[in-house]
């Protein structure tokens, strides 16, 4: 794949063609993968309620967009997670961990005041560098 080629995926969330963005986009040896809401298959919440099951759901999607593109969580460079709750922070942080493990990207944890459903409690953004034999 040359420099200039660039690669997107979709994860099929209602609000990529309403607001226009791709779950991931592949330039060269760089990914990045557009924040993640905890949505199912059928486009609903998942685990209201629960901030773990939402990070976790939330990794899985961009775990699955990575290896569309030819990538994998090793090749994960950072991280930014956002949270509506503070108080939320380690057991989001604990499903960060669980996924990661040695990788350990580099990773920004932030709250804000809310997201765009009320519903969602986490949202998650990751940017991938793939080793230069893969191009």
């Amino acid at each position: 794949m040359s420099h200039s080629e660039r690669q997107t995926v979709s994860s099929g969330s209602p609000y990529e063609g309403v607001i226009g963005f791709a779950r991931a986009v592949r330039l060269g040896r760089t990914i990045a993968v557009s924040g993640t809401a905890p949505l199912g298959p059928d486009g609903k919440t998942v685990a209201p309620g629960d901030a773990a099951a939402q990070a976790r759901r939330c990794l899985e999607i961009i775990q699955a967009a990575l290896e569309q593109l030819g990538a994998d969580l090793s090749t994960v460079i950072r991280t930014r997670i956002f949270l509506t709750r503070a108080e939320d922070w380690e057991q989001v942080g604990h499903v960060h961990g669980e996924f990661f493990g040695p990788v350990r990207p580099a990773s920004t944890m932030v709250q804000v005041a809310r997201l765009l459903d009320p519903q969602w409690l986490v949202e998650i953004e990751a940017d991938a560098l793939l080793p230069e034999k893969e191009l």
